[in-house]
């Protein structure tokens, strides 16, 4: 008792500094193997401030990319040395699939700037599309591979659990709405197609189906008969689509579609709360040896510009289940090894 209430009255003596900094540390990693090897084009200038430095973007990008583990990503100068080489001038979805391709990767990444001022409270706006190589990757929704229908369900952030939801709602609407002129043109002649196939096709047997009826008896006081389910679009997204499916037997036939398997866009404001929240965070993690605290980052366009596509790019990836477990990391303060 002697011993512990001296150690009890050292570390009183001691003060704040015999105590540790208890700091959650947040991961993340590739959650999409298929996706691993990854080209960075430079950024398209969308904003009103011409001199922004498209490269200086696109090198930003590709180093918070390339610290995410489970990414290879090829440098800057590189991918632009290849685009050069492959003769191709992407413009359209196709091209840059065909130049994903070109370049032997399995993705090419196509960011925009769409906002940016360095003044404060400094702001940038981001919108970055990620094209495979291998047409048949359909696009991957946010919400994906969250643990959902598992215990840990309940520990999804509010934020992603909003955005997965207004994906899937917005996927489902479109089945709902009217099509537009030149969509109603297009899905006439795919009938027409069809109809001509019908014809020409030979005559099948019908085979007895061993399903049973899909009617489903009603009880209740509208009565014992029985009603048909509501039917739904062929295309009707089902939210059981977040879960990955189980491994095939057969690899599946391929189908085609040009549009980003990967998309995210976002504008960032350096006096929004959780966004120094946020900064504060990444600067503690950094150990940045320059004069200043996370303010200093406001100041200086290149820092914000990385901590902007650092956010851009962690985001994208948690929101489809690329967020580890934190990292609790244990800190003496540093004034306690000053002279």
């Amino acid at each position: 008792m002697r011993y512990l209430g001296f150690l009890l009255l050292l570390v009183v003596n001691a003060g704040c500094t015999a105590i540790p900094d208890i700091v959650h540390q947040p991961t993340f990693h590739n959650p999409f193997p298929q996706l691993s090897r990854v080209a960075v084009l430079p950024f398209y200038n969308q904003s009103d401030d011409p001199t922004i430095d498209q490269d200086q973007v696109a090198l930003a990008y590709y180093n918070e990319l390339q610290a995410i583990p489970g990414f290879e990503v090829v440098p800057v100068g590189v991918s632009k040395q290849m685009v050069v080489a492959s003769g191709i001038s992407p413009r359209t979805p196709e091209d840059f699939q065909a130049l994903a391709r070109y370049m032997d990767v399995d993705a090419i990444v196509v960011g925009s700037v769409t906002e940016f001022d360095p003044y404060y409270p400094p702001r940038m706006g981001l919108a970055v599309r990620w094209y495979a190589a291998n047409p048949s990757y359909h696009p991957i929704p946010a919400g994906y591979g969250l643990p959902w229908g598992t215990s840990e369900e309940e520990f999804i952030p509010e934020s992603l659990v909003f955005e997965a939801e207004f994906a899937l709602a917005k996927e489902q609407l479109k089945t709902q709405s009217p099509p537009a002129p030149d969509d109603e043109a297009r899905s006439i002649a795919r009938v027409s197609q069809a109809s001509a196939e019908e014809l020409l096709a030979p005559a099948a047997e019908p085979e007895p189906s061993s399903q049973p009826s899909e009617s489903v008896p009603v009880e209740g006081p509208v009565g014992s008969g029985l009603v048909a389910p509501p039917q739904l679009p062929a295309d009707w997204p089902d939210p059981r689509g977040f879960v990955p499916a189980p491994p095939s037997a057969e690899r599946p036939p391929a189908r085609p579609q040009h549009e980003p398997v990967l998309s995210h866009t976002r504008l960032y404001h350096g006096n929004d709360a959780e966004f120094t929240k946020r900064l504060a965070n990444y600067v503690y993690f950094r150990d940045d040896a320059r004069f200043g605290d996370w303010q200093a980052y406001l100041q200086r366009s290149d820092d914000f510009m990385r901590f902007c596509c650092h956010l851009h790019v962690t985001e994208m990836l948690a929101a489809r289940g690329g967020g580890g477990k934190t990292r609790v990391v244990w800190r003496w303060p540093i004034g306690r090894y000053d002279r």
